[in-house]
């Protein structure tokens, strides 16, 4: 019963903590001889302020086996990232240490180390904290074929009783950059979607180069996991915005946090038969918007709209451009004479030259002119009718040209109106009348 508490108090501390973060590996001042770190949570929190470095909390315990008493010492944790806190007195011990293997140091510090007791709750006892804090040093490796490394960090824990115990959890701060990674999307993805994010979150990761030779050389001082729960824990503020896309693997688990409203927590829980193998916990996430909360509805309801009126639109958009192009662009024949355009029937000087009143009969007319005419007669008068022919000629005037192709300036229009009246079967007399206008295009 009392572990069972314990635990629980100490989850609540995980869901009272902001960061988020990747710890590694836990080193011994001497040879481990069965030390072992539990429980462990390397716990956090994201808003959906994105971008600039998250506060990291990891909270440790050591486990001291039965019959060992000489555990007086400091402990190490190799970090794979730079950190920030705070910038005073550099540790000597870690200088030499990154001096003696050639590391080049880019930043040295000092990070907050406190201690809780997980029986009591802040408001009873605030935690405890350490005054000489976890003095830092963050380095990078120069040269070689592959060029310089990302920075890794090695931080020295002081050594302090809370650290063996079990009534104590203590309580790593710090801040590191680049912890939540964008994902990259089209501008579609991310209009319509929001912005995707990846949070992933390691423990016994020591593929960093900067990392692994001060892990190989002090590898025999490797604190592993007890037996006790362990997790990496991400929390996520206002959830009422939160879209979580994907959570790998697919062990961890997704819930509500207790302690904190609006709050989503992911967590997995770490094995600790997988020795020094790394378990990762990644979450692709975004935050949306209240419109982008309406695109699934929104989306389909456009599309929709848009393929009823997509049918007219297009024909309207390709008859005006047909007519626009067909008014301004013509096609010459082989004799360079533009292409004009007729309709009805357009009685030519010639046709009607053949046409002579008094001689010319009904049916010669018809087969000179053809059929298609209005035929008018006199009521009272049948042998007086008359035969209407109505024709129109559009001619397109040419600007200039390129060789097969020529733009029009404008079109000239005829109207052509020729009546012939006859008495009885012979013609008695012939009319012809032309209109000529001007038409900038020749629907109009």
């Amino acid at each position: 019963m009392k572990s069972t508490r314990a635990l629980g108090l100490a989850l609540l501390f995980v869901c009272a903590s902001p960061a988020v973060g990747a710890a590694q590996v836990f080193l011994a001042s001497r040879p481990a001889e069965g030390l072992t770190v539990g429980p462990l949570f390397v716990v956090g929190r994201i808003n959906e302020k994105l971008g600039g470095p998250v506060t990291v909390d990891v909270f440790f315990s050591i486990v001291v086996p039965p019959g060992r008493s000489d555990v007086e010492q400091d402990f190490y944790l190799l970090w794979p990232g730079a950190v920030a806190g705070e910038r005073r007195g550099a540790d000597k011990a870690l200088r030499a240490f990154a001096d003696a293997r050639h590391f080049k140091i880019v930043d040295e510090g000092v990070l907050k180390l406190s201690a809780r007791n997980f029986y009591r709750f802040d408001g009873e006892r605030p935690p405890e904290t350490i005054p000489s804090g976890a003095p830092y040093v963050t380095y990078l490796r120069e040269g070689g074929a592959l060029g310089s490394t990302s920075p890794a960090t090695y931080i020295r824990i002081p050594w302090t009783p809370r650290l063996v115990n079990r009534v104590w959890l203590m309580d790593l701060t710090f801040t590191a950059p680049g912890v939540v990674q964008k994902k990259r999307a089209t501008w579609i993805e991310e209009a319509f979607w929001g912005r995707r994010y990846l949070a992933p979150l390691a423990f016994h990761d020591l593929r960093s180069r900067a990392l692994f030779p001060a892990y190989y050389e002090q590898r025999d001082r490797v604190l592993k996991l007890a037996d006790d729960p362990s997790q990496v824990i991400l929390t996520f503020s206002n959830s009422d915005h939160l879209k979580i896309d994907l959570m790998s693997p697919p062990t961890a688990t997704r819930r509500p946090s207790e302690s904190r409203a609006n709050t989503e927590m992911v967590s997995l829980y770490l094995d600790p038969s997988q020795g020094l193998a790394p378990q990762v916990l990644t979450v692709q996430f975004g935050y949306f918007s209240g419109v982008q909360a309406w695109s699934v509805i929104l989306l389909p309801t456009a599309f929709f709209l848009l393929g009823n009126l997509a049918g007219p639109l297009l024909r309207s958009a390709a008859k005006w451009l047909s007519t626009t192009v067909a008014a301004r662009i013509q096609v010459r024949r082989p004799t360079g004479a533009p292409m004009g355009k007729e309709t009805g029937v357009v009685l030519e000087r010639d046709a009607l030259s053949h046409i002579v009143p008094g001689e010319t009969t009904y049916d010669q007319v018809l087969a000179r002119c053809g059929p298609d005419a209005e035929e008018h007669e006199q009521i009272g008068a049948a042998h007086h009718r008359t035969l209407i022919y109505r024709g129109r000629r559009v001619v397109p005037q040419q600007r200039r040209s390129f060789g097969w192709l020529a733009t029009v300036s404008h079109w000239d229009v005829e109207n052509h109106e020729v009546e012939i009246a006859f008495d009885g079967d012979r013609v008695s007399d012939v009319q012809a009348r032309v209109r000529r206008s001007r038409l900038a295009t020749p629907d109009n």
